[in-house]
């Protein structure tokens, strides 16, 4: 008996690793498909609309005429055709397929972009009527929301105009806050909302709002927020109008009615309000909304800190894994049910009804749980098997996946640019390729006792948490050392207790309650892990072929290979390891303006040393510039600060400051903040006062200002902000945070060492600075300004840009440039992140 199994698993693992040539001329199309649709995506600027269309119409004509000649059709080996023939076939079919997934990519890029917010629209009042497209995301200042325009009006001196606007929108709602100082805080808005309403996925809403186009920071090894925005749709992004002026009017937002449309999102809604209203603790609610109907933007920041530094990351959304127990589960109900009646097992056999039942209910769980691409890929997955099954056919595994990968990117070509895209894709594969996955393979077909499950499972964790290491490196710059002990504990009790027990809530909601305390007791243990020393092991971001030589030797190194083939492969991760990004030679320094929006973060360079200087703004409780860019960046850089320097405690120089310094133990603070200060909780700060200068690697840092007898006087804090000049004796920069006219004035007078080649314009180009005498003093080449987008304050003032101009220093913005990457060696030169990475969906400023 055993050799009878033992030779049934050999003939289906030869079945599923010896494709036939149909099956090689159809992978090999598939595969130009997709690397097609990859080249378009690296496009800086879209071609017409009707190129694409010309060009896609004739490659999809030769791409079905080849495929029904070379897959559809056999390939007998007496047929009349030589191989010759066949190879310059096929060639043709793959350069087809190629064009045709170029194309199509394209033509759908430029009819989305012939949508864009008109420049003249950016900033207006205009009147939307709309039905909430998604269930709305909350947070302490509002709640944010998607929205379907039906049409709109562009409100301007008392008359109402029809106007086109695209077809989705993302629109935030503020509460009632307090006006703040334009000193003290950064708002988003001008006009801040008199309080948000309650509005559900559904419903039609009339609205006054102010749009702009979307843009977002764009920084090296950084989130593409702009490419998110485009991947979901949206074309617009804004505030609505609740002011007092415009419930006066009539004008206030008001909702119209109910719809039909959208009805999962409603449902999903329902779902989540209901769970946070059974469960006390909005921390344990938000963790078991996220498992039940995939809102991850419910968990905290530092839940999901935990989660990251553990590996367990992907447990907390609707992953891959989530959907298949799903559709085991329902699989093995409907299976048992069916046999049941003699009626329906003479109609369709159990075993067939149990596999459609279970990827039909699958694929509901999915587009209830927000049909994210882990899900996706699962879906199409498990409908590629269940049809294969029930056709009796035996496809081998390459072949399964790649259709499956072609399938997503042919419906989202964008999901290639996506970590979690690369991260499902390539786990499955080498799941497939490894041991571990025939193992799988074999298990359908033989059964297998409870300590050999437990050994395939830990032996595909082992394989998976091997194998993605490098990939987590390249797409992370991190990777957790305790995800092995992480995983293998929290997947069994995240997918087998706390998920179903938050799926069980939906009809029986007491579920929900004990579902938390599961999430509470994994939280424990993963919070030890966490804390643990070598929790995770950080490196810099690699570029060239470092990243696929140790993709690929990682994948040499699970495979069940000899020993010296999986030495070799050990050895490919090495230089991965341990190549460190270029530094400034010694003698030089460079610096590197952060996209942070409205504020300052400026970090420098020399050939050993890193300085710092401001951390941006605070966003939300659970956001900053810290943990949204700046501590991505330095990860990513490799870099090992010694001074965190703060100018001054405006929000918006010190807002990220909490995030960087617990990234960065080991950094020196200095800064004019108060010692009543909340960060010096955290770090003992040391005074910035004139005077003070010290020396890296042959470059000289002095503090210019402040005096200390600044400190004793009642002023603002602009006042006292810490001034920073850099110099190697041939080039110099000089950081002056938010110093206004009065101080200029002052270090003028005083002779200050001032002449600078580039200058962090005083206060983002507020006009209480920049005075001529300073810039005089300065006598700058490059003045770099960092202001947000559309900000509040309209921060560069045209009528302070003047002044720059007239003495032909090159103003570089960093709403229009990006990150701005400047070099003592190239004095002249700025680069701009957003000409060095240039694509067609990032942001054109007018």
């Amino acid at each position: 008996m055993d050799n009878e199994t033992e030779k049934q698993n050999r003939i289906v693992a030869e079945q599923h690793n010896n494709p036939s040539p149909q099956m090689l001329y159809f992978s090999l199309p598939l595969l130009a498909f997709v690397l097609g649709c990859a080249v378009q995506l690296q496009q800086r600027e879209l071609f017409s609309t009707w190129i694409y269309g010309a060009f896609g119409l004739f490659a999809g004509v030769v791409t079905a005429r080849s495929a029904i000649q070379f897959i559809v059709k056999p390939i007998e080996p007496q047929a009349n055709i030589t191989r010759m023939h066949a190879a310059a076939g096929l060639l043709i079919l793959c350069i087809a397929a190629a064009v045709l997934g170029f194309t199509q990519t394209g033509w759908r890029a430029a009819a989305y972009a012939s949508q864009a917010l008109s420049a003249s629209l950016e900033g207006a009042d205009i009147r939307i009527t709309g039905v909430i497209a998604a269930m709305p995301q909350r947070d302490e200042s509002g709640m944010r929301f998607r929205l379907d325009v039906e049409s709109a009006q562009l409100l301007k001196e008392g008359d109402a105009v029809h106007v086109r606007l695209a077809p989705r929108v993302q629109l935030s709602w503020y509460r009632s806050l307090p006006r703040l100082s334009e000193d003290a805080a950064i708002m988003p808005f001008a006009e801040l909302q008199s309080g948000s309403g309650e509005i559900k996925a559904g419903e039609r809403w009339q609205m006054v709002a102010r749009l702009k186009a979307p843009h977002g920071n764009l920084n090296p090894h950084s989130f593409d927020y702009e490419l998110w925005l485009w991947e979901q749709g949206i074309a617009a992004t804004g505030y609505v109008r609740a002011t007092p002026r415009e419930a006066a009017r009539g004008d206030g937002p008001v909702k119209i009615g109910e719809t039909w449309q959208h009805p999962l999102e409603a449902a999903r809604q329902k779902v989540r309000d209901a769970i946070f209203e059974r469960v006390s603790s909005p921390q344990l609610a938000g963790v078991v909304a996220a498992l039940a109907v995939g809102d991850q933007a419910a968990i905290e920041r530092a839940d999901w800190d935990i989660y990251r530094a553990t590996g367990v990351a992907h447990l907390m959304s609707i992953s891959g894994l989530h959907i298949t127990m799903f559709a085991w589960g329902a699989a093995l109900l409907i299976g048992s049910l069916w046999r049941r009646s003699m009626r329906l097992t003479t109609w369709r056999p159990a075993q067939h009804a149990a596999l459609i039942g279970g990827v039909v209910l699958a694929t509901a769980y999915a587009l209830f749980a927000g049909w994210g691409v882990p899900a996706q890929r699962t879906v199409w997955m498990l409908g590629a098997v269940a049809i294969l099954k029930l056709s009796g056919k035996q496809w081998p595994w390459p072949l399964v996946w790649l259709l499956v990968l072609a399938l997503i990117v042919a419906l989202d070509p964008w999901a290639l640019l996506s970590a979690g895209f690369w991260l499902s894709f390539v786990a499955v594969g080498i799941l497939f390729a490894s041991d571990a996955g025939r193992d799988r393979l074999h298990s359908a077909h033989a059964p297998q006792s409870m300590w050999q499950r437990l050994q395939t499972m830990l032996r595909e964790q082992w394989v998976i948490t091997l194998a993605l290491a490098p990939l987590s490196l390249l797409l992370f710059n991190q990777v957790s050392f305790v995800g092995l002990v992480a995983n293998a504990l929290a997947i069994p009790w995240v997918t087998l207790v706390a998920t179903p027990l938050a799926l069980l809530g939906v009809i029986a909601p007491p579920a929900w309650e004990v579902a938390a305390l599961c999430v509470q007791a994994m939280g424990v243990m993963l919070s030890w892990l966490a804390q643990l020393p070598f929790a995770t092991v950080s490196v810099a971001s690699s570029a060239g072929l470092l990243p696929a030589i140790a993709i690929f030797g990682a994948l040499l190194l699970v495979l069940k290979l000899p020993l010296p083939l999986r030495f070799a492969g050990a050895v490919m991760i090495l230089p991965m390891l341990l190549v460190s990004p270029p530094r400034p030679a010694q003698g030089e320094f460079a610096l590197l303006g952060a996209d942070i929006g409205q504020g300052n973060a400026i970090l420098v360079q020399t050939a050993n040393h890193s300085l710092l200087y401001d951390t941006g703004p605070r966003f939300s409780r659970e956001s900053d510039a810290g943990q949204r860019t700046l501590v991505p960046l330095l990860r990513a850089l490799g870099e090992r600060l010694d001074v965190l320097m703060i100018s001054h405690r405006d929000a918006d120089h010190i807002g990220g400051a909490a995030a960087v310094l617990k990234m960065q133990p080991q950094a020196r603070l200095i800064s004019s903040i108060e010692a009543e200060h909340e960060l010096q909780q955290i770090r003992t700060a040391q005074r910035c006062e004139a005077g003070q200068r010290w020396q890296w690697d042959g470059v000289d840092f002095e503090i210019l200002h402040p005096q200390p007898a600044d400190y004793d006087l009642k002023q603002k804090p602009n006042a006292i902000s810490c001034v920073l000049r850099i110099s190697n004796g041939k080039q110099s920069a000089l950081l002056t945070g938010d110093l206004e006219a009065t101080q200029e004035l002052r270090l003028v007078s005083d002779q200050a060492k001032l002449k600078a080649d580039l200058l962090l314009v005083p206060h983002h180009g507020s006009k209480t600075s920049s005075r001529p005498e300073f810039l005089d003093a300065v006598q700058a080449r490059i003045a770099l300004v960092q202001a947000g987008y559309r900000n509040r304050f309209q921060h560069p003032v045209p009528e302070v840009m003047v002044r720059y101009q007239e003495r032909g220093i090159q103003v570089i913005d960093s709403a229009r440039c990006g990150a701005a990457h400047w070099r003592s060696a190239e004095p002249q030169t700025i680069r701009c992140e957003r000409d060095m990475h240039k694509r067609y969906w990032h942001h054109r400023l007018p």
